[in-house]
């Protein structure tokens, strides 16, 4: 899983989707395509859930969070990123309520409608300078069978 720590003027970019048959409070993040870089995942996921375009810029951390009710451990690379250009007519994802840009106090407020506790964990990290080069990242293409 990716998710975008995008932050302007002092305010995060945040989405309100439907996760549960409820209304959550999120970073923009999403699951990887098959065949798709983090990268091209945490570009694609932020256009789709808000409709901008990013350029990451380092990579804020990796999370895992074992789901307290469900059989599934969640590993979320988060990237620091930096909004370029937002496309205000184009339609986003289904379970997307509404984006919105919140100062980090109101993230904390509202913390009982974050959708997981990386998403408080994430603006924390960003808030002390927690911050590694994108070049730590490294990918690989699948291997052609029988070739080394």
């Amino acid at each position: 899983m990716v998710a975008a720590i995008i932050e302007r003027d002092g305010k995060f970019l945040m989405v309100e989707e439907e996760a549960d048959g409820m209304v959550v409070l999120n970073q923009p993040a999403g699951h990887l395509d098959e065949g798709e870089t983090l990268l091209d995942a945490v570009l694609r996921e932020t256009l789709e859930e808000t409709a901008w375009h990013i350029e990451p810029l380092a990579l804020l951390g990796v999370y895992r969070w074992p789901h307290p009710t469900k059989p599934i451990t969640y590993l979320r690379f988060a990237f620091i990123a930096r909004a370029l250009r937002e496309e205000p007519d184009r339609k986003l994802d289904s379970e997307i309520v509404r984006t919105v840009w919140m100062m980090p106090e109101e993230i904390r407020a509202a913390r009982l409608r974050h959708r997981s506790p990386q998403v408080q964990r994430c603006v924390d990290d960003y808030l002390t300078g927690r911050r590694f080069p994108l070049e730590i990242l490294q990918e690989y293409a699948p291997l052609t069978p029988g070739v080394r």
